[in-house]
Parts: structure tokens; sequence; C-alpha cells
């Protein structure tokens, strides 16, 4: 679809994007030493500001909405590798791995985050929570549009949640702003400080997966602070209208939704099954379920927090956690994978068509996707779209296996893992990805974060669709 003010809007989404590197500096009046980092963060936004106020005032012309979506999260990408650059002791390449990382939502870092100083840990945070919400919505939530609809949902948004987009946007803002408060609060009570607090609330709601910590949520050997984690891990991998649902206290219907039942029994079948791998290779039985629960759903939600390493891990277990990390987690949340709504609406014309096999051919027999307030009838349509997108993701995922397996010089187990970690957003790491990788993996996790953030199709559209 065409959007009419391509160029004025481009200009406005890098004012707006500018405007997100003086965030960080809210930090500064609590740790003023830090005071000596403010250029890194002034510089590069009052260019980019400059440079699109400067845009904004350019002929009008008509520009796919994809090319704009894509644009702007280019930029984006590019413009937050300054801070990191100009920190040092970094690459380019690191620091657009680590500015990609944090506004796909991976989670995975090249960084020695126990060094690195406050404003850094909480650009991070920051740069994850806008990347969860998206760029479209930022915009959405300050400046209303024409057509924004049609950049709304070129950005992966497939609801629309009240009468008008501006509307939907305000309340989905409303909404993590509010988790997030909460998300602190609970955070800080079970004694994380409040720093800590705020920075993982942020990664956990856009399922990041960024921590202050090297050891990330092991570090605070704090079951409750584990428990708060898969809350919020629950909350980002939910769909945005799912969410509104819960927000509103309509319980029923929130557990009615196909997703949501689909999130249930993966959950229910796959951390028995990792806790009796996890237990055989002999840790013991409570640990391995505490262990086999939190991690699958870090996992699934492809949030990427961990409680331990898994370079010990069993193979089988490991082989779940690929499996979950591929599936991912729901439609229009901040989560990456193929999605459950897409797996779960495969699943059922699976189950279809093996029933149909099973019965007279005169017998009808319907198939429906319960999306919470209405059941949708599941047509060829839906299943078309679900198993082109599977189809061209896992292919995506086999390729970028190899050849970062053969670039790493890594067992194809351990490629296996961390590209789908990459592909899938979620951040989780066997150890493939550290300072010392070198840039030609660094890239093709790169390449795996964009594709899995925006969806490979949209970037199709983008370069090869003429209208």
């Amino acid at each position: 679809m065409l959007y009419r003010d391509g160029i004025p809007v481009m200009g406005k989404m890098m004012v707006l994007e500018g405007c997100i590197l003086f965030v960080p500096l809210l930090v500064l009046p609590f740790y003023p030493e830090e005071i000596v980092f403010i250029w890194q963060f002034l510089l590069p936004a009052a260019v980019s500001i400059a440079l699109g106020m400067v845009v904004c005032h350019r002929k009008k012309r008509n520009m796919s909405s994809s090319r704009m979506v894509v644009f702007t999260w280019m930029y984006g990408f590019i413009l937050a590798v300054f801070p990191f650059w100009l920190y040092g002791n970094m690459t380019p390449v690191q620091a657009l791995f680590e500015s990609v990382s944090g506004f796909t939502t991976t989670g995975l870092s090249v960084l020695d985050v126990e060094r690195l100083p406050h404003i850094f840990l909480f650009y991070r945070g920051f740069l994850q929570y806008v990347g969860g919400l998206g760029f479209v919505m930022m915009m959405l939530l300050f400046i209303q549009e024409k057509d924004s609809v049609t950049l709304y949902q070129a950005e992966g948004h497939p609801d629309k949640l009240m009468p008008t987009i501006g509307k939907t946007a305000k309340v989905i803002g409303m909404m993590y702003g509010f988790f997030l408060i909460a998300g602190t609060i609970l955070y800080t009570i079970c004694g994380m400080p409040v720093f800590d607090s705020i920075v993982h609330t942020m990664c956990a709601l856009s399922t990041g997966g960024f921590s202050n910590r090297l050891d990330s949520i092991g570090y605070y050997h704090s079951l409750p602070i584990e428990w708060i984690t898969v809350l919020l891990m629950m909350i980002g991998t939910t769909n945005f209208s799912l969410l509104l649902l819960l927000f509103r206290g309509r319980i029923r219907d929130f557990l009615r939704a196909s997703e949501i039942r689909f999130l249930a029994g993966l959950t229910v079948i796959t951390v028995p099954v990792m806790t009796l791998f996890l237990a055989k290779s002999g840790i013991s039985a409570g640990e391995s379920t505490e262990l086999a629960f939190f991690n699958a759903f870090s996992a699934l939600s492809t949030t990427g927090y961990a409680t331990c390493s898994y370079r010990e891990w069993p193979e089988t277990a490991l082989g779940i956690m690929i499996s979950l990390m591929i599936i991912g987690g729901g439609i229009g949340s901040t989560a990456g994978g193929i999605k459950l709504g897409r797996v779960c609406r495969l699943m059922k014309n699976l189950a279809w068509n093996v029933k149909k096999k099973m019965i007279s051919d005169r017998t009808v027999t319907l198939t429906y996707y319960c999306k919470g307030t209405e059941n949708e009838l599941l047509d060829r349509t839906q299943v078309e779209e679900a198993s082109t997108y599977a189809q061209t993701y896992l292919l995506v995922y086999v390729a970028g296996t190899i050849a970062l397996t053969f670039f790493s010089g890594c067992t194809l187990l351990e490629g296996a893992f961390e590209f789908a970690s990459s592909l899938g957003t979620v951040g989780l790491s066997i150890g493939v990805t550290n300072a010392g990788t070198s840039s030609v993996c660094l890239l093709i996790e790169i390449i795996g974060m964009i594709l899995g953030r925006l969806e490979i199709f949209v970037l199709i559209q983008a370069f090869f669709k003429n209208r």
C-alpha cells in the first residue's frame, strides 16, 4: 500500500528517533559522575533531529508503507550505533550488533555489562523497550498522520484495538506504562536494586532479555524474581488484543483464545519432558523442574533471560529449546519466531486433514480459531499465509545455521541453537556469541535478527515490490 506523505513522515521519524537518544540522559542526576558520556548521546541526537527537520520540509512523495517501515528501522539501527561506537572499545560491527540486538529485542550481546556505565545499561534496556513497541507505534503516540493504519499494519500489528489507530496506540502505550511501573515495584520488593528493576522490567516486557548482569536473572538466585520475570515475559509475549482483554478483566475471553490455549499446551508438554532430560543428566528433580520451567518459557516467549549456562545441558533438552525458539510468541506481540498463532493454525489444519481421512466423505467438519471475543473460521487463505511464512522462516533458519556453523567453527547443534536465538530474536546463547566472535558471524546473526523482527516479507516487499 502507498503512503501519500512519504518523505515528510520519514523526516518526523528521524526527529523522533533522535529524541530517543535524549532519554538515557535521565540517568545522569542519579549518577552525575557519568556526565562525561553526555556528548556521545547529544551529538548523534542533535544531528538526527536537524536532518529530520530538513527532510520534513521536502516535497511530498508517495512511498510504499513497507519501504517506510524498513527505512525507519534501518535508520534507527544505524543511529543507535553511535553512542556505542563513541564509547570506545568496540568495532563498528560490534556496535551495530549491539544496536540491532537492542532494537529487535533479541538480547544477544558482545559487551561486558558488569563494567558498563549505568547510562549505557539504561540505554540498552530502553532500546529494547522502544523496539518492542515499534517505531511506528511510538510515532503514533505523539503524531497523528493520514493513512497511519498502513504503517501500523506494515510494521506487523494485525489488530486495531480501538476505533482509531491513534487511540489504539495510546491504549497500548498506557498498558505498557502500567506494566513497567508494576514490574519495577514487584522486582524492588523482592530485593532487586531499583535501577536493575527498571531495566529488567523494560527488557522482560519487550521480550528482549538484556540484563545488567553477566549471569542474567540467575545472578539474583531468587525464586520470587524468577516468577516475576515469567509473569512479565508472559505479558510481553501475548498478543496486544488479548492483553487488552486481560487488562479489562475479561479473564474468560482471554483464556478462550486459541493462542493462549496453545501456549499453555506447549508449556504443559515441554516442561515435564525437559525436566526428565535434565534429571537424567544428574541434576536434582527440584532444580530440574525450576530450570525447565523458567528457561523453556524464556525460549518460547523469545525473551532470552537465563538462570544457568547451557554448556552442560543434554542435547535432547537443547533440542526442545531450539524448537521453542523457532515457534516463538504471539502474533502482534513483542515476541519473535514463527509465532504461536501461525503454528496453532497449522496444527489445527493438520488435525482437520487427519480427521477427514478417518470419517465419511459425507460428513462436513469445520475448524475454528478463537481470537478471544470471537471464533474465526479457519479458511484456506489463513492456512496458506501461515504455511508460506513458516516454510520461508525454516529455509532461512537452515541457511543461517549452516553459514554460522561454517564461519564460527562450532558444532552443528551450537550453530542451530545460536541462529535459532538470532532469527527468533530470543537472545539465549550457548557461548558462540561473545566479544571474540568474528565480524562475519556477527553479520550473519544481524541479518537473522533483522529478518526475524521485520518478519521477512516486509523486507521482500520493500525491496522487490514496485507498488
